[in-house]
């Protein structure tokens, strides 16, 4: 997690505010945080509102409506020939503007769709799987076999904190999932006693960073509240940690996040090339494909 100077806090938007007239972006932070998006959406939807602003030229959202909006987003799938995905993300970010932090209603819009190309999915056979799995180690060893096993999401499964485990039941609590909703995935038999032996290892890690004076972890908002000296406790933390401690650039705490989940695609990406592997295929292929390997 690096620093940025302009990504703050929700406490500290609000007392900008109360000092000046608060600016546009600022207005969307608070928005998004008292709707507990998470903090890389945030980041994605104040992009596409700044390109939204650049493209007209500085002007402001508010004397802009539909027209804009149209002209912006058609100009998305002719002349930047992004993916439909794309498009219909920065529409979403542009419709949040108007309808959560301005209140207008921009009405319907006048839309050429970028094309969604048909793909068929990759598909790797059970042989393949336990190939890839083969030249996986440690940490990304026990990931892979979670996203295969539980099918999990990569973020989601990096984000697991330890409580989240339930070894007794075989079973992970996956929280805040996709659409904001909790769930119930099987743990994979294979990874239980490296599970059990990383959580050693995190424990351990986790005592050193207390007797420095850090040990602090990341909290939703609302749970920071309800139980303000939970981010010490092991319970909370990640199954996964980082190496490193960084700096968070919401709030300046120095704590130690999740391991970023670019090192795990990268691993896999490795262990298919080295099990020559002739496939697009990822991460996110291993999810779905869902079943343990005995």
């Amino acid at each position: 997690m690096n620093g940025s100077s302009n990504t703050y806090t929700r406490e500290s938007i609000v007392n900008r505010a109360k000092d000046n007239k608060p600016k546009l972006l600022d207005l969307v932070r608070i928005e998004m945080r008292t709707k507990h998006y998470s903090k890389r959406t945030e980041e994605v939807y104040v992009n596409w509102i700044k390109e939204f602003v650049r493209f007209h030229h500085m002007k402001h959202p508010n004397i802009m409506g539909e027209n804009e909006i149209s002209k912006y987003l058609n100009y998305l799938a002719v002349n930047r020939k992004v993916s439909s995905s794309t498009q219909n993300q920065a529409l979403c970010s542009i419709i949040f503007l108007y309808k959560h932090v301005l209140k207008i209603d921009v009405g319907k819009f006048d839309i050429v769709w970028a094309k969604k190309p048909k793909k068929l999915p990759v598909v790797l056979t059970k042989e393949e799987v336990k190939q890839i799995l083969i030249n996986l180690k440690g940490t990304t060893w026990i990931v892979g076999n979670i996203l295969y096993g539980s099918g999990l999401r990569l973020l989601e499964c990096l984000r697991i904190r330890v409580q989240d485990i339930d070894f007794t039941n075989n079973q992970i609590i996956i929280r805040n999932g996709k659409g904001g909703k909790d769930r119930v995935s099987m743990l994979p038999f294979l990874v239980k006693d490296a599970l059990k032996a990383k959580l050693a290892d995190v424990k351990k890690l986790h005592l050193k960073d207390l007797k420095k004076g850090y040990g602090k972890v990341y909290l939703p908002y609302a749970l920071e509240r309800k139980y303000p000296s939970a981010n010490t406790e092991f319970k909370w933390q990640y199954v996964f940690p980082s190496e490193s401690l960084s700096k968070d650039p919401s709030s300046g705490a120095v704590r130690r996040h999740h391991i970023n989940e670019s090192i795990i695609q990268k691993a896999v990406k490795e262990a298919i090339k080295k099990a020559g592997i002739n496939k697009s295929a990822g991460c996110h292929t291993l999810r779905h494909l869902t079943r343990e390997i005995k």
